[in-house]
């Protein structure tokens, strides 16, 4: 009896210590991994028997460690945590009596009786434990471009063994095309070597959604909001990394920041998705399923701007192609999406101001006059898009209107004409057949989809802004000013430097791109391979017809340039080059001869 104390003692140490908090991860961990197994293999009945097991064991353990949590908590309880956590239990416990106790359960509770559920729990449970663990970010190790570019490039790897999956295909599909595949997904670009509708099954085609969402929006950004919201805070390191790559003006806002892009992007996604539902044919996609599927897919995908589609020929496939009501719904995602979350959450602020104002007004009530709710980055940046489209817009349904827009009418014509001239923008969806386009449409579109999305939005491209400051700078310099001054403000001598090494170093991998393709591709006309370049450093995904039929030295090429498109070449240079101390002179200033 003498023992039983000490056994006490033993037992609460290891429940109070981390070290059961360690295992409960690893478990969890192994059980994510046991999942991915499952998910894309075919397996024996011993073996899935196995397999159950150890679902049982992780759910259970993570139950019992989500309870000590709790009981031995030296804190105050987050009131969202608790009622998630309290949810998630009810929910893995119901699952764990209804999977593995009981056996009738199937006759009464077809729904939460389908295997996915057990799945289900499991990522649930797997985010959870991985949410506890603590994410320290060393800029000694890493500084904010390496973790970047390291981010995305692991993604990717990821994504290419995911895909590699026997359950993800229908054929066996090449290394090559794998990561092609993926880094098309991962970089938002659209382009593909393969069918995504007929070679992936529906588990391969979901690993691209994911893909394209984790793409979009950031690995980094999903696995620090977690960790905050689970945790309640983060260390100034951490706030000072992530400060950067959201680019929060302030430290205190870096997790706010992230919460807004999560909340807005899964917002916009969802009504996306419905007014895509509520577009389509129920002809043409019978089930439910497959048309949620669909709604879903092609909703994550235009709002990331990423031109993946399920269909063998995008959005011109037919029974789609004179769907206008899809493409307006397309076309707002595309917009929405390639103007960035910094100009999405100024729009959304100013309309909240200029509401309440115009409320206010009309009951006599003053209110104090904000300046610049609406500031200088979103003026720039919506004043060019627009500009970009009014024009895009015009000169296709004149270029085209004899040419593909003939077998359109009226208002169709009209919204083939705005989505030809929105898709090049990054997006990669087409509703007209690209070979068939008039070489001056080509021209413009080269233009578009080099200029691309805005800052921080999920597209790619020189970007927006900086088009503007290039032009900005081109009239100051016609007017013989030495400043860049617009809307009452003085562009930075930083950012006009910036604008130009973004445009120089683009037509450097764009060029090179080029060059290289015509050396390995010699058969390939010039026109068809820099639009294949063109498209894949702006992370577009239209293509002329190529892209499959390049060589495997090509398919390479075109993969390193969607890499460096997404996180741009100025990036990579950051991140490699070591970084010089501020020196506190400067030496005498000469002018040299230009023209």
């Amino acid at each position: 009896m003498s023992k039983f104390p000490k056994v006490i003692a033993k037992l609460k140490h290891f429940f109070n210590s981390k070290t059961l908090f360690k295992f409960a991860f690893i478990l969890s961990f192994i059980g994510f991994i046991v999942l991915i197994f499952d998910f894309g293999y075919n397996h024996s009945e011993p073996v899935q028997e196995l397999i159950n097991g150890y679902y049982f064991i992780v759910l259970s353990v993570g139950v019992i460690v989500t309870a000590i949590r709790y009981i031995t908590l030296k804190k105050n309880i987050n009131n969202k945590v608790f009622i998630f956590d309290v949810a998630s239990l009810f929910l893995i416990i119901y699952i764990i009596l209804i999977h593995f106790f009981s056996h009738e359960a199937h006759h009464y509770l077809t729904f939460l009786y389908n295997d996915n559920w057990v799945k289900f729990a499991i990522l649930i449970t797997f985010i959870r434990e991985f949410a506890e663990q603590k994410l320290i970010y060393k800029r000694t190790l890493l500084n904010p471009a390496q973790l970047f570019i390291v981010s995305f490039m692991g993604i990717i790897f990821l994504g290419t063994l995911l895909l590699m999956l026997p359950n993800a295909t229908y054929t066996e599909i090449s290394l090559l095309d794998a990561l092609f595949t993926s880094t098309s997904a991962v970089c938002v670009t659209g382009l593909i070597v393969v069918d995504t509708g007929s070679f992936f099954t529906q588990f391969g085609q979901t690993i691209i959604l994911l893909l394209i969402q984790i793409g979009g929006i950031g690995i980094l950004t999903f696995a620090s909001y977690f960790s905050y919201f689970f945790k309640g805070g983060s260390n100034y390191e951490n706030q000072l990394v992530l400060s950067d790559l959201t680019n929060s003006q302030k430290l205190g806002d870096v997790f706010s920041t992230l919460k807004r892009i999560l909340i807005i992007t899964f917002s916009i996604e969802l009504i996306g998705g419905l007014l895509i539902y509520s577009s389509l044919n129920n002809l043409l996609l019978p089930t439910f399923f497959e048309r949620a599927f669909f709604s879903a897919f092609h909703s994550v995908s235009a709002f990331c701007n990423a031109g993946f589609s399920t269909l063998p020929n995008s959005l011109y496939e037919s029974g789609f192609r004179f769907n206008y009501a899809l493409q307006s719904y397309i076309i707002l995602l595309l917009v929405i999406g390639g103007l960035g979350f910094p100009i999405v959450v100024n729009i959304l602020k100013y309309s909240k101001y200029w509401i309440v104002t115009k409320f206010l007004h009309f009951l006599r009530i003053k209110k104090d006059y904000k300046p610049w709710i609406l500031n200088l980055n979103s003026r720039i940046t919506l004043i060019t898009t627009f500009s970009l489209i009014i024009i895009g817009t015009i000169l296709f349904y004149i270029s085209e209107y004899n040419n593909t827009l003939a077998e359109h009418t009226g208002f169709g014509k009209f919204v083939t004409a705005l989505f030809g001239a929105t898709t090049p923008r990054t997006a990669g969806f087409n509703t007209v057949d690209m070979t068939a386009l008039n070489f001056f449409t080509i021209m413009m579109i080269f233009l578009l989809m080099w200029i691309g999305a805005s800052p921080a939005s999920t597209g790619g491209g020189i970007k927006t802004s900086t088009f503007a400051i290039a032009i900005l700078n081109f009239w100051s310099l016609a007017r013989g000013k030495t400043r860049i001054e617009v809307f009452r403000r003085e562009i930075s001598d930083i950012s006009v430097k910036r604008a130009f090494a973004v445009i120089t170093l683009s037509l450097v991998v764009i060029g090179f791109g080029i060059i290289a393709i015509s050396i390995f591709d010699s058969n390939k006309d010039l026109k068809s391979i820099a639009f294949e370049c063109f498209s894949a450093y702006s992370t577009v995904g239209l293509s002329v017809g190529i892209t499959a039929n390049l060589s495997a030295t090509s398919k390479f090429v075109i993969i390193l340039i969607m890499f460096i498109g997404r996180v741009s070449m100025l990036s990579i240079l950051i991140a490699m080059i070591k970084k010089v101390k501020q020196k506190n002179y400067r030496y005498p200033t000469e002018e040299i001869i230009i023209n």
